[in-house]
């Protein structure tokens, strides 16, 4: 039998790629989590990642373990809820910003309903700026978004890189601006545009501008432009853009789940929202 509290640093450390951005999650030293990874490595009899000095990746067998470990987990946690009595019930105001749309969070979603009949799930869609100020407002309880760079708080879900996107057939005159499409403010990815394209000192406009991010898949799709995006949430039909168009590095970005603190009778409902995500966060992106 597996233990889950190997199989929690494991997944934690698979979906942040990095052993210190695991503990801090979990609220466990690095060198604990480094024992949890180690004797679940020596229980399957392979090895779950690689590691350098500078990265952590899982290997094809790490990335097997990923879908045993959430199902071992889930499978726990409605085991203990059955056997302790516990029903989580109320209204759980939950806020996703815009780069999840096209993913699987509403099997996640859906999961937890299906766990959790009695909480009233209200969905908000938003920019990520948008859900901070949302939340700090009191209007939200529970927020899944990317953390803004001023504000070094949030549990977080994973770690990605954030890179140039556009449509194939895409090609930038390195004598004219550089087209952008971008959310409106107060996008996180917007503003770290701008900034890098101004380091650069490389020219820019706006091509377009959509608070969908179906709104900007359809415009960098038609070639309007190029968009700055997580590197593991690149929509089908856009590509990274080659190197050779010059255009800066964009930096990390971390994707968080970050409580409300105004309404403490939707604690309980927002923790085992927070769990169900974090949990099944592999589902969240590609690889």
């Amino acid at each position: 039998m597996y233990d889950p509290a190997q199989l929690r640093s494991f997944l934690a450390v698979a979906q942040t790629l990095g052993f210190t951005r695991a503990a801090r999650r979990l609220g466990l030293r690095q060198s604990t989590v480094s024992q949890h990874v180690r004797r679940l490595e020596e229980a399957v009899g392979r090895p779950l990642f690689t590691r350098d000095t500078h990265s952590v990746e899982l290997t094809e067998d790490g990335e097997a373990m990923l879908g045993f470990a959430r199902r071992i987990l889930e499978v726990h946690e409605q085991a203990t809820a059955f056997f302790t009595g516990t029903r989580v019930r109320g209204r759980l105001r939950f806020g996703a910003s815009e780069d999840f749309v096209l993913t699987r969070l509403p099997e996640i979603l859906e999961g937890f309903r299906y766990e959790h009949p009695e909480v009233d799930l209200e969905l908000t869609v938003e920019l990520s700026g948008t859900l901070h100020e949302q939340l700090a407002a009191g209007k939200l309880d529970l927020v899944l978004a990317k953390r803004r760079p001023q504000d070094p708080g949030g549990e977080p879900v994973w770690h990605d890189r954030l890179v140039w996107i556009g449509a194939e057939r895409l090609r930038l005159d390195p004598d004219r601006p550089v087209p952008l499409i971008v959310y409106p403010p107060p996008g996180i990815t917007r503003a770290l545009a701008f900034e890098a394209l101004e380091r650069q000192g490389r020219p820019w406009r706006v091509a377009c501008t959509s608070g969908s991010l179906n709104g900007l898949v359809a415009a960098a799709r038609a070639g309007l432009g190029v968009m700055a995006h997580s590197r593991g949430l690149i929509p089908p039909g856009l590509v990274r853009v080659p190197e050779r168009a010059g255009l800066p590095e964009l930096g990390q970005v971390d994707f968080v789940l970050v409580h409300g603190r105004h309404r403490p009778s939707a604690r309980s409902a927002a923790d085992a929202l927070a769990t169900a995500i974090l949990t099944g966060g592999d589902r969240l992106h590609h690889r």
